[in-house]
C-alpha cells in the first residue's frame, strides 16, 4: 500500500511550484530560461537517480556511443526539461497571434485528411520535445483536443497543471478510466493525444523491440484504433535550435491491422526513429525498461 502523502508536503510542493511558475512567466525571457536551467540543474543534483537511470538507459540503448557522448545527451535532457518549464509557465500568455514565436506546424495535412475521414484521430505522442506545448498549440491553433493523463500524486499540483493544460480549450481524460472517454471523443470525430513511451505492466502490454531491447509497451492505443477506425498519427513538438522554437511535426498515419502486438511494435519503431533524430529531447531519466520478460534479469 502506498504511503499517504502529508498535507504539509503537498502545500510545500505547491508553493514552490507556484513561485517557480510565476518567475518563469514574468521574468524577461533570457532570465526565465536561465532560471529554468538552474532549476533543472538543481533537480539533477537533488535526485541523482535520474541521471543514473539515464546513463543506464543509454548504455544499452545506444551502445555505439562513448561515455562522453552519452553524458552530453543526458545534459541535453535537462536543458530540454528547462525549455518545457518555461513554455508551460507562459501558457496563460500565449495567444494565436504570438504562438508562432514558440511553435509551428509541419505535416498538418495529415491531421486534416484524417479529420475528413470522420472516424477521429489518435495522436501517438511521447515525452519527447515539448508534449505540453504541442497539445496546447494544437488546441489553440486548430481545434481543441483531449489529452490522456495520469493524475499527479499531489492533488494541489494536479489541479494547477490541469488548469494550465485546459487553457486553450483542451479537455483532460483521466488515464485510469480512459477507454470510454476516448471512444466517445473519437465517435464525435475529435482528436485524443496518448503518451506511448512509458513502461507498461505485463497485463497491459506486450514486449516489443525498442532500441534493440525488449520493452513492455501498452497495447491500448492499437486496440482503441482497431475498435474505432480512428487514424493514428505520430506527433511530436521538437525543438529546432536554428529557429529557436518548436516544430510540431505530424507524421503520416500508421496502418492499423488489428493485430495489437504488430501494431504496437510499429508504433514503438516510429517513436524510436524520432528519438534517434533528437536523443537529447527524450526523457531518458524514466526507467522505460523496468518490466522484464519472464526470467530476464533486471536492468536497473
Amino acid at each position: 500500500m502506498a504511503r499517504k502523502r502529508s498535507q504539509l508536503r503537498n502545500l510545500l510542493e505547491y508553493a514552490l511550484a507556484r513561485e517557480l511558475m510565476a518567475k518563469l512567466a514574468w521574468l524577461p525571457l533570457p532570465l526565465a530560461e536561465m532560471a529554468a536551467r538552474t532549476s533543472a540543474r538543481l533537480l539533477d543534483l537533488a535526485i541523482p537517480r535520474l541521471r543514473r537511470t539515464a546513463r543506464r538507459n543509454l548504455e544499452f540503448a545506444l551502445p555505439e556511443l562513448d561515455s562522453a557522448a552519452r553524458e552530453r545527451i543526458v545534459d541535453g535532457v535537462f536543458r530540454s526539461i528547462a525549455r518545457v518549464l518555461v513554455a508551460f509557465a507562459r501558457l496563460p500568455r500565449l495567444r494565436p497571434e504570438n504562438l508562432g514565436e514558440w511553435i509551428r506546424y509541419q505535416g498538418l495535412e495529415h491531421f486534416e485528411e484524417a479529420k475528413r475521414r470522420g472516424r477521429g484521430v489518435l495522436f501517438a505522442t511521447a515525452h519527447l520535445g515539448n508534449w505540453e506545448l504541442s497539445a496546447f498549440a494544437h488546441g489553440l491553433l486548430t481545434e481543441p483536443m483531449h489529452v490522456v493523463v495520469r493524475a499527479l500524486d499531489n492533488p494541489l499540483l494536479d489541479a494547477l497543471v490541469e488548469r494550465y493544460r485546459t487553457l486553450g480549450g483542451n479537455r483532460v481524460i483521466e488515464k485510469k478510466d480512459a477507454a470510454r472517454g476516448i471512444l466517445k471523443a473519437l465517435g464525435r470525430n475529435e482528436a485524443v493525444g496518448i503518451l506511448i513511451d512509458q513502461n507498461a505492466s505485463p497485463e497491459n502490454g506486450v514486449f516489443v523491440d525498442f532500441f534493440g531491447v525488449a520493452a513492455c509497451a501498452t497495447t491500448g492505443l492499437a486496440k482503441l484504433a482497431a475498435h474505432s477506425g480512428a487514424a493514428v498519427i505520430p506527433g511530436f513538438a521538437l525543438w529546432n535550435e536554428a529557429e529557436r522554437r518548436y516544430v510540431l511535426r505530424f507524421y503520416p498515419p500508421l496502418e492499423i491491422t488489428g493485430h495489437a502486438e504488430a501494431d504496437t511494435a510499429r508504433l514503438q519503431a516510429q517513436l524510436e526513429a524520432a528519438i534517434r533524430e533528437h536523443p537529447d529531447q527524450w526523457l531518458w531519466i524514466h526507467r522505460r525498461w523496468k518490466t522484464r520478460p519472464d526470467g530476464a534479469p533486471p536492468l536497473y
